[in-house]
Parts: C-alpha cells; structure tokens; sequence
C-alpha cells in the first residue's frame, strides 16, 4: 500500500505535468486480468485511459510498469476494463493501494468470474479488451487495447442535491486527487 504524507496536488511546482494531468479529471475504471476467479487475479484502479473508435475500438491507457495488473495483462493479453460509481469510491482506493485492503479488494466488492478477468457485478458497464501492444511512456506503459466486447448499465445522473440513490449511481470521476461523482 502507498499512502502518501503529503496531498501530491497541493504544489503544482513539485511536479507540473502531474498537476496538469489531475486537473484533466478523468473517470475511474477498474481494470482486472487472470482466469476470471477473482483468486489469483489482479486489478488496478486506472483514471489515465481513453478509448478510440473505429472499424475495431480500441482503449489506450498508462499504467504501471510495476504493478502485478499491467504484468498478467501483458501475460493474458486480455482485461476487463469496469466503470465505477460513486458508491465504489473505497473500492477504488483499495486497488490503487492507497487504503487498506485485508484479505485483498477483491474481498470488499461481489466480483462474478469472466474469461478476461472477475467483474465487479454492480460496475457501471465493462470493456472487455485483448492487448494490442505495451511500449514504454515515460514513467507508465502505454497499454493499446482492441475492445472485444462493451457492455453499459444504464446512465443515471446524480439529483442537484441530497444523497439518494442516484447520487451513489454517478460515475466516479478523479480530479486533482480528490474523487468526485459525474
């Protein structure tokens, strides 16, 4: 787990690409690879993706060389690629490796098994992808992905106010290090 001493926005100076990309905002997706059972498999909460269209689709996303999601991807050669909700914001700090996860994070969701990775059964909608091609960028591979298959939920927008159940259906959304709904 990296839990970090200070806010890694509060100095856009100490890292001004960094500050530049969180002021992007982006929404969180989970990504997951292995056999499917959520035993042995690995995730990685990922923010820094975008998807292509085409005769054949594609997502591009950053991710870490180090971590064990981005070595069974490159391994498989396939994912899952999961919208979260708002609801699933603990979820999501638990794959970062930014909170406290016993047993592991696949514990604290109901994930069903899947040919590219578990699936996390209340996700706002899936991507299932197979791996194109991984190069080095920077500090993070770049990950181009062919979309083999989509699947959505229904789009829900959170009320202008209150905390009803809407609000826990909104997109999770990451921006300047802090979680938001959208």
């Amino acid at each position: 787990m990296t839990i970090h001493s200070s806010h890694p926005f509060a100095d856009p100076s100490r890292d001004p690409v960094r500050a530049l990309r969180g002021r992007l905002g982006a929404a969180v997706t989970l990504w997951t690879a292995g056999d499917g059972d959520p035993v042995g498999a690995d995730g990685l909460t990922v923010s820094s993706l975008m998807v292509a269209n085409g005769p054949e689709g594609r997502v591009l996303a950053l991710l870490d060389p180090d971590a064990d999601l981005t070595l069974a991807l490159e391994e498989t050669g396939r994912a899952l690629v999961q919208l979260l909700r708002w609801r699933h914001r603990d979820l999501a700090e638990m794959f970062a490796g930014t909170a406290p996860a016993p047993g592991g994070p696949f514990r604290h969701a109901s994930f069903a098994p899947g040919p590219a990775g578990p699936r996390l059964e209340d996700a706002a909608g899936w991507v299932e992808v197979r791996l194109e091609s991984s190069v080095e960028v920077g500090w993070s591979r770049l990950v181009t992905c062919v979309v083999e298959s989509v699947e959505l939920a229904e789009d829900a927008h959170p009320p202008a106010s209150g905390e009803g159940a809407a609000e826990a259906d909104a997109l999770l959304v990451h921006r300047r290090g802090r979680f938001g709904r959208a």
